[in-house]
């Protein structure tokens, strides 16, 4: 049995191909202008890193704002549970996920099951997301991938009192002024986006082991500074980017073996 999970977010597209419960391939890519354009593309490079094309694939589930713009789908599943079902395929132990992405950011509660126990979304303002830090990556001339390594060398980072992208470039336009230094400034972002997502989550409660996921996973500045305020030790997976693909491609899985159980037991009352 081989199933695709689409998740299509703001800022990047991911497939997760999954063969008979095994992850097989997977493939991230910028999202773009046009979704299902992107959606397609994506899945194909997945399909063709696993050496398979699309009539392999015996069932899709999409996932992401961008869902419901996937035209080979065959379900469109909340990002929130795909999330939390493909962290809990890959770390059993996951109660709570923090996933920082281009456009959003959201706290996810898990039980022991994987399934979901409560959670909060931000995806009304760019605070706490992935755009916030690029914003500021501009105005500070520093290239977003580098931003956490340089973050790590602050001895003194700045206090950034606004994660409102527009008040915190006046702040950091005004500290660059003062000639504060770049490690510093960027330092004061970091720990002022992990403040923000930690004050969104508190009311779902922080239970261990707690894995960072999103784009913004993959900035070591913001994963310090989370930890720092948690008082705990953060898991990152090796991939954090497709945490919502898998959950969708495993979604599949299940609804195949659904309707597999249902036709057997259909069979077995005719019979």
């Amino acid at each position: 049995m081989i199933v695709a999970g689409v998740d299509v977010g703001a800022a990047t597209a991911k497939t997760a191909i999954v063969k008979d419960g095994e992850i097989v391939s997977y493939d991230i890519m910028p999202t773009g202008d046009v979704v299902s354009q992107a959606a397609e593309e994506i899945t194909k490079k997945a399909l063709e890193k696993a050496g398979l094309s699309m009539s392999d694939v015996d069932y899709v589930v999409s996932t992401g704002y961008g869902r419901h713009m996937v035209k080979f789908t065959d379900k469109a599943v909340s990002e929130i549970i795909c999330h939390a079902k493909g962290v809990n395929f890959l770390l059993p132990n996951a109660r709570t996920i923090i996933d920082i992405g281009g456009q959003d950011s959201k706290v996810i509660g898990m039980r022991e099951d994987g399934t979901v126990r409560d959670f909060l979304m931000n995806d009304k303002c760019a605070a706490g997301t992935g755009r916030f830090l690029e914003v500021m990556a501009g105005v500070l001339n520093a290239g977003i991938e580098t931003m956490g390594p340089i973050s790590l060398t602050s001895k003194d980072p700045c206090v950034i009192t606004s994660t409102c992208t527009i008040f915190a470039e006046s702040e950091i336009i005004s500290l660059r002024a003062e000639g504060a230094k770049r490690e510093d400034m960027i330092a004061g972002l970091h720990r002022a986006v992990a403040r923000r997502v930690f004050i969104m989550g508190k009311t779902v409660g922080y239970q261990d082991d707690i894995v960072f996921t999103g784009g913004v996973a993959k900035n070591v500045g913001v994963l310090k500074f989370l930890e720092e305020i948690l008082e705990t030790k953060i898991v990152l997976p090796e991939e954090p980017q497709i945490m919502g693909a898998l959950g969708a491609a495993l979604s599949a899985e299940t609804d195949i073996g659904v309707a597999h159980a249902g036709g057997s037991e259909a069979r077995a009352a005719t019979s």
